[in-house]
């Protein structure tokens, strides 16, 4: 998973981004690695794959990992190609998710690029660029069904779509918020690079105090949660400063530290749970004394599928997956005790995935 971060100068956005890699850092069961100055990779925590660690003392252990991408270079007439435009919408197109960073906090020593702090604004600053980057796709992509339906009239209904699409963005909405009717609708929509479409989580980054005192006393993070709310994106309240405070901490240490602000959880845990459910995504466990592994699937991949995640082969001589749930695992101890209690299943080619499926793959090519 791809996850790039976007914000205004001074929100924050960077603090953030080296805040969570470095996070990943500090945990030695977390690796981290910086691929190139704005690209972090941090792993997935998760704490069923450390048991299962604890369980068998793997040679290896391999977590679920995420790329973090600092996406900067934004400006005022982005789409147009002014400052980085252009090479900041081509990051933000080979991302999964965005994370969009929007200031939440006062703050006289740090200068607004506005002068003054609006998250309204700021937010619509950046999708306006999206927007009008997307309108120049769609245009096209209109010629061209035009003359297509000049020779088959069966591509009039993706004109008069495409058409509905155009205007809604000329609103100034995002193409997230546009109502599709039907399959044939939106496999079109899937077809088309709309940077606007991307999935958004809004992290409201706020002061320490306000963050720790409660949401409902920052008028700003309402105003962002309120735009979340009608495009259909998630919002997650966070504070960079905290996260660049803790980054630096043991494990125990960042536990402590957040049960003493009553925190249960990181940022970047948060914002790693908001981003699987974002893009509907969910993982599957394998384990054994080689390695201890998360798999991360799309949720209602079937098991040949899955088995495709690790090998192509396992996909192409699929036979069955025996499977025990994580839950069961843990109460009994062992894969052995598991399997004499009955609760190692054997699934076939039919059987939807679940979330913490413990997984053995029985392939023959």
């Amino acid at each position: 998973m791809k996850l790039g971060i976007v914000g205004l100068p001074n929100v924050g956005k960077s603090t953030l981004f080296n805040a969570i890699t470095n996070a990943g850092a500090q945990s030695a069961n977390y690796p981290f690695c910086t691929i190139e100055p704005n690209v972090g990779v941090v792993a997935v925590p998760d704490e069923r794959l450390d048991k299962l660690a604890e369980m068998y003392q793997p040679d290896k252990f391999t977590p679920a990992m995420i790329e973090f991408v600092d996406i900067a270079g934004l400006v005022r007439g982005a789409s147009k190609g002014e400052g980085l435009g252009n090479k900041f919408l081509s990051h933000i197109r080979e991302v999964d998710a965005i994370i969009h960073v929007v200031r939440c906090f006062e703050d006289g020593e740090i200068v607004h690029v506005d002068g003054e702090i609006g998250p309204a604004r700021d937010i619509e600053t950046i999708n306006y660029e999206l927007i009008l980057s997307d309108m120049d796709i769609v245009d096209r992509r209109i010629d061209r069904a035009t003359k297509a339906a000049k020779a088959d009239k069966k591509h009039l209904a993706e004109v008069e779509m495409l058409q509905r699409l155009r205007e809604h963005l000329e609103q100034g909405k995002s193409a997230r918020s546009f109502t599709v009717n039907g399959e044939a609708e939106e496999a079109i929509m899937a077809d088309i690079p709309l940077l606007s479409g991307k999935p958004v989580i809004y992290a409201a980054n706020m002061s320490e105090e306000e963050f720790v005192e409660g949401l409902e006393n920052n008028p700003y993070y309402q105003q962002v949660a309120e735009i979340a709310q009608q495009e259909n994106a998630q919002v997650v309240p966070i504070c960079a400063r905290l996260e660049e405070e803790i980054a630096d901490m043991s494990k125990e240490d960042k536990l402590m530290f957040l049960e003493e602000l009553g925190l249960r959880e990181s940022g970047l845990d948060r914002l790693i749970k908001a981003s699987y459910a974002l893009l509907g995504l969910i993982s599957f466990l394998t384990a054994g004394k080689q390695e201890v592994r998360a798999w991360t699937i799309v949720k209602g991949t079937k098991a040949p599928q899955a088995a495709g995640k690790i090998h192509s082969d396992f996909e192409r001589g699929f036979i069955r997956a025996e499977i025990v749930a994580y839950d069961d695992l843990m109460a009994c101890k062992s894969m052995a005790a598991a399997r004499e209690k009955g609760l190692v299943r054997s699934e076939g080619k039919e059987y939807v995935m679940k979330d913490g499926d413990v997984t053995l793959f029985r392939f023959n090519v």
